[in-house]
């Protein structure tokens, strides 16, 4: 494979992963009780998660690299903030739904992959101007 076609996947690739995210963020909510505290951050938790997949793929479609880079760092700060309402559920005992440990695991690694693509692309960036 040459680097474009390795971009190419690699787009694509963290476009599934992060669908996925997003699908296994929906189901989660879905199970988490009724109280008023689980509502809120089942809120925020599904507001931001599904924000993640949506600003990559709007990133994706972007006009220009600076559109791609703007819609990238959306991305990265949404991903930060559902591993916080993950975090947060996970340490209050809200739920006990075992889903939400490797969904967490999952927030950080997606989170990794956003900041490290940010900045080497603001890297490059920086670069060529």
């Amino acid at each position: 494979m040459n680097k474009e076609s390795n971009w190419l996947k690699f787009k694509s690739d963290l476009r599934e992963r992060l669908k996925k995210f997003t699908l296994d963020i929906i189901k989660l909510v879905q199970t988490l009780p009724k109280t008023s505290e689980a509502k809120t951050i089942g809120n925020q938790l599904l507001r931001s998660g599904t924000s993640v997949y949506a600003n990559y793929r709007a990133a994706l479609r972007g006009r220009s690299k600076a559109e791609f880079f703007s819609k990238l760092c959306i991305s990265v700060e949404e991903a930060d903030e559902s591993e916080m309402w993950l975090d947060l559920l996970m340490e209050s005992d809200i739920s006990n739904n075992s889903n939400i440990k490797a969904l967490h695991q999952e927030s950080l690694e997606l989170l990794k992959i956003l900041a490290h693509l940010r900045k080497t692309i603001n890297n490059k960036n920086t670069k060529s101007g």
